[in-house]
């Protein structure tokens, strides 16, 4: 984890969803994608923050399951926040196999 991922991880957990942004804005790799989703859920952009989390989904190897596992649940915490229960609960019992194991 290099240390802009760090200071923001650190920002969202101080509740600091802009000083998070700042610091990877303009990254596209899978772990400031969701940090981005995550300091845009909690700034009330749920639309913008599925899309992010989705994306970095996505961009984790198959070697990184537990970040994978990590974003669909917290894509489900949005869904939830938006009172959005439509998705497939599929995906997040296996993330959440996934987290436990």
């Amino acid at each position: 984890m290099d240390s802009l991922i760090a200071a923001s991880a650190r920002a969202l957990a101080a509740g600091d969803a802009l000083g998070a942004l700042k610091r990877v804005a303009l990254r596209d790799d899978p772990p400031a994608l969701a940090l981005r989703g995550i300091a845009m859920a909690q700034l009330g952009e749920h639309p913008r923050a599925r899309e992010l989390l989705r994306r970095a989904a996505r961009g984790f190897g198959a070697h990184e399951e537990v970040a994978r596992a990590r974003c669909v649940v917290a894509e489900a915490e949005v869904a939830l926040a938006v009172r959005d229960l439509g998705s497939s609960p599929r995906s997040l019992a296996a993330a959440l196999a996934t987290l436990e194991a």
